[in-house]
């Protein structure tokens, strides 16, 4: 079984993002949308979802539109980012070959640039490079302006996590610095009216949303804590159950729950 994580350069027309999303059927497992990145994340899993990764991938491609696009995200394409995980019964192979088969795919029949992440490079390599110093792994060369390129990716279970502080922009980006580390990527964000630090945490089991919450809470006063997506029933299993509300967590948001209950079924 893999998860898929698509990220989708919309976040203000909801009902759009929603229209795209049901393309992947029963593998649909949440939803998370955001105006001022104007993005969405859609967390896929189950022993189909390569097909509802093209699914997503060919409606988005149809109806949306690159140019004019506006967000406080970085982003490369209108089909940012697809990532391949391994869950139960899978290997990282497995997210290897789901990459690979995926930006061959979306490659010849979306004609999208893809460039792949993984083990030859990072996302945020990806982001520097794409279409200057790096050129697409597979597809055209040159973009099509109104839908841009892909980084398809295989990866381990990450965290995405947002901590909105109480300070101006350009102190969150110094602590942005600060927080850094190898299992932590930490982008300053302005969110309407509030601050962002938005993370992946990308070693979860080492350095988690607590771990990252009371990080930032050293540093500067926090307003609130924000999932985007889900996380493993583990990382919820190893923190303190008394934290959860403010750590924006609790069991519905695990993947297993959504695989047990599929929100999107029937």
């Amino acid at each position: 079984m893999l998860e898929c994580v698509i990220n989708i350069s919309e976040g203000t027309d909801v009902e759009l993002v929603e229209l795209i999303a049901a393309t992947a059927a029963d593998q649909l497992l949440d939803i998370h949308t955001d105006a001022f990145h104007n993005r969405s994340v859609l967390t896929l899993a189950g022993y189909n979802v390569q097909t509802a990764a093209r699914s997503v991938a060919q409606a988005a491609v149809k109806d949306l539109d690159l140019r004019g696009h506006s967000g406080v995200h970085p982003r490369i394409g209108v089909i940012d980012v697809v990532p391949f995980v391994p869950l139960h019964g899978s290997s990282f192979a497995d997210a290897m070959n789901a990459r690979n088969s995926f930006a061959t795919w979306a490659g010849n029949a979306l004609h999208l640039p893809c460039f792949l992440y993984g083990p030859e490079r990072s996302l945020p390599e990806v982001r520097r490079g794409a279409f200057r110093s790096l050129l697409p792994d597979y597809g055209p060369a040159v973009p099509d302006p109104h839908t841009g390129g892909t980084a398809v990716g295989a990866r381990e279970i990450l965290i995405a996590y947002n901590v909105y502080v109480e300070c101006d922009l350009e102190e969150a980006k110094r602590l942005a610095v600060l927080l850094r580390s190898k299992s932590v990527r930490v982008l300053a964000l302005p969110v309407g009216e509030e601050v962002q630090l938005s993370a992946n945490l990308i070693s979860p089991a080492q350095s988690g949303p607590l771990d990252y919450y009371q990080a930032v809470s050293a540093l500067v006063k926090v307003s609130r804590a924000e999932l985007v997506g889900l996380v493993p029933r583990s990382i919820l299993n190893s923190t303190d159950e008394r934290q959860w509300g403010i750590l924006d967590l609790d069991p519905t948001k695990t993947i297993e729950y959504r695989l047990e209950n599929r929100p999107f079924c029937g």
